[in-house]
């Protein structure tokens, strides 16, 4: 697309995504936000009109990113720290949700009426299917 991946890095410490390595990479984040800002300032368009801009710019923001993201040159250190990183961030956060589905359970079970949060339980249960489905892939990629 329009950005350039040397104009951008991985991001390392604050989460997932790009960010901006050079003046190209600012200025471009720039022109993607700016008119958006002042779209979203101005007093004259509708919540339906705004709804539809917004879904349209952030889809291609998704876009471009995803693209810069892909395009991005690794090497074989940065792959490796990479996944490191996403393990462990993986195992946090099954962590965390674990941790909250058990303290709904018991909290709502010491009120005699057993309630979780559903949302918990999907995230849960997607992860254990996201990862069953890619070790069958590798098994039978190898």
């Amino acid at each position: 697309m329009i950005g350039k991946p040397e104009w951008f890095q991985r991001r390392k410490y604050g989460g997932w995504g790009i960010m901006p390595k050079t003046w190209q990479g600012y200025t471009y984040l720039a022109v993607l936000f700016i008119p958006f800002a002042v779209f979203q300032s101005l007093p004259f368009w509708s919540n339906s009109t705004r709804t539809v801009v917004t879904a349209l710019w952030i889809g291609l923001i998704l876009f471009e990113v995803l693209d810069i993201m892909f395009h991005l040159k690794k090497d074989e250190r940065d792959y490796l720290h990479e996944a490191v990183a996403e393990r462990n961030a993986a195992w946090a956060m099954v962590s965390v949700l674990a941790i909250g589905l058990v303290y709904q359970l018991v909290s709502s079970g010491l009120q005699q009426k057993v309630y979780f949060d559903p949302v918990i339980m999907i995230a849960l249960f997607g992860g254990v299917a996201a990862k069953a489905i890619t070790n069958i892939y590798l098994d039978k990629k190898q």
